[in-house]
């Protein structure tokens, strides 16, 4: 039986650009936050990195070594960017993808799984939860 974390992950902004948050899942706790002004797209990279570097921290260096990530997002685009399918032409993302790159070395293996929105409800709210706080 292999160590396993799942994650979800999400991130939006009322207009594009606008305020913008992020929601993750990861394992059993939840967080949500404000990440400034910034496009729907940032927001989503961004809630992935976030929720990376909170497994890793969680975890432990030495256990998230032996630990598979299964990390679940609605975004079509960033699955497909981050698996390789699509090219990330938005230069305000690749620094983004870098950051994932490097933290995917921390961990046993990284899965990335796109999910229908239903399946990322949790997120979702985390999300809109941080956006509609004071």
């Amino acid at each position: 039986m292999e160590n396993k974390l799942i994650i979800n992950c999400d991130g939006g902004s009322r207009g594009n650009p606008g305020p913008a948050a992020i929601g993750a899942v990861v394992g059993l706790k939840e967080y949500a936050e404000k990440i400034g002004r910034t496009t729907n797209n940032v927001a989503e990279w961004t809630s992935l990195v976030f929720a990376m570097k909170k497994a890793k921290q969680i975890l432990g260096k030495a256990k998230a070594k032996e630990t598979v990530l299964e990390i679940r997002m609605d975004s079509e685009l960033v699955i497909k960017q981050v698996n390789g399918e699509y090219k990330i032409m938005n230069s305000d993302l690749q620094p983004l993808f870098i950051d994932v790159w490097n933290l995917k070395q921390d961990f046993k293996k990284v899965e990335f799984r796109h999910v229908p929105r239903e399946e990322n409800k949790r997120a979702d709210y985390l999300v809109n939860l941080a956006l509609d706080s004071k």
